[in-house]
């Protein structure tokens, strides 16, 4: 009978460890370097185009293993700058514009948010990420091909992405809503990002 209740113990314990799978490793965080880390944008017209800069104001990423699973960036509105226009009464014009309500209204929105919801490893160190991004208030999901490496307790990485502006309420010179011929703005911009991130 001892024997029995033994090898019932033991057939018990095989069961539960099979079911229960891999113990999963605790998620790591890493907090964004603002200083080292970078966002470039570029905006097309059909007159031309204008690149520039912005900031990131604080961040975090998450890891579980080798995996992103999370993270929050958010981006300072105020620090949007103009890297093309030499003159400074045309820069400064632009950047104004950009700020008031024609476009990112960044008085009453002075920032923007990325919330990674997860990814899917593509190798090489390559990620096709999820996030949700908040711009003047409003929330979208979004997919972006993403390059993210973590080296003991850094984090770098390097990521494309292409925003629809209308999606978020930004309207102004577009072709899609007005009839603007020449002055047309495209609906997409882009945001060339470098993140730096530590423990």
């Amino acid at each position: 009978m001892k024997k029995l209740t033994t090898v019932l113990t033991l057939v018990a314990a095989t069961v539960f460890f099979a079911f229960k799978g891999p113990e999963t490793k605790a998620g790591e965080s890493f907090k964004v370097d603002a200083a080292k880390s970078t966002i470039a944008w570029n905006g097309k017209k059909v007159s031309g185009e204008h690149s520039g800069a912005i900031k990131f104001a604080n961040g975090t990423i998450s890891f579980n293993g080798k995996s992103v699973t999370g993270g929050s960036l958010v981006v300072d509105m105020n620090s949007i700058s103009c890297s093309d226009i030499t003159n400074a009464d045309y820069n400064a014009k632009l950047v104004g514009h950009l700020k008031a309500d024609d476009f990112f209204g960044t008085e009453k929105f002075p920032t923007a948010k990325l919330d990674i919801t997860g990814s899917k490893a593509l190798g090489n160190d390559k990620y096709e990420v999820s996030a949700n991004l908040t711009i003047k208030g409003i929330t979208k999901p979004i997919t972006f091909p993403a390059t993210v490496k973590k080296v003991k307790n850094a984090v770098v990485g390097a990521a494309d992405v292409t925003i629809d502006r209308t999606q978020f309420d930004i309207r102004y010179g577009s072709a899609s809503f007005f009839n603007v011929g020449d002055k047309a703005i495209n609906d997409t911009f882009t945001l060339k990002i470098s993140l730096v991130a530590a423990k």
